[in-house]
C-alpha cells in the first residue's frame, strides 16, 4: 500500500475528503518524525514504537573491493510493532488431522 491508497482507505474509513485524510496523514508522519530526529520515543498504544537507536562505530568490508572500512558510527530510526499490532500477525493454527484409529488390523 503506498501514501495515495492509505488516504483513500483513511478517507474512507474516517468519513473525511481524500484532502483532509492527506492533510492529517501527512502531520502524523511529520510530527513523528520530528519527535524522532529530536531524540524523543513516539508510542502509539497498541501500533508500536518509533524511536531513535544509536549504532556503535564498527568494521565492515566494501562488497566491490573485499576492502575491510571502518563504518562510522550512527543514529537511525526504529519502530517496535505494539503487542494488538503483532497479534494481528499470527497465523491462524492449523487444524490437527485425526490420527488414526488403533485397534485391530491387518498385518
Amino acid at each position: 500500500m503506498n501514501k495515495g491508497e492509505l488516504v483513500d482507505k483513511v478517507s474512507e474509513k474516517a468519513s473525511v475528503t481524500k484532502k483532509e485524510a492527506d492533510a492529517i496523514i501527512s502531520a502524523i508522519i511529520d510530527s513523528i518524525v520530528e519527535a524522532v530526529a529530536d531524540g524523543q520515543k513516539v508510542t502509539l498504544v497498541g501500533f508500536g514504537s518509533f524511536e531513535p537507536r544509536s549504532r556503535a562505530e564498527r568494521e565492515g568490508r566494501n562488497p566491490k573491493t573485499g576492502d575491510t572500512m571502518v563504518i562510522p558510527a550512527s543514529v537511525v530510526p526504529a519502530f517496535s510493532a505494539g503487542k494488538l499490532f503483532k497479534d494481528r500477525l499470527k497465523p491462524e493454527p492449523e487444524p490437527v488431522a485425526a490420527a488414526p484409529a488403533k485397534g485391530k488390523g491387518k498385518k
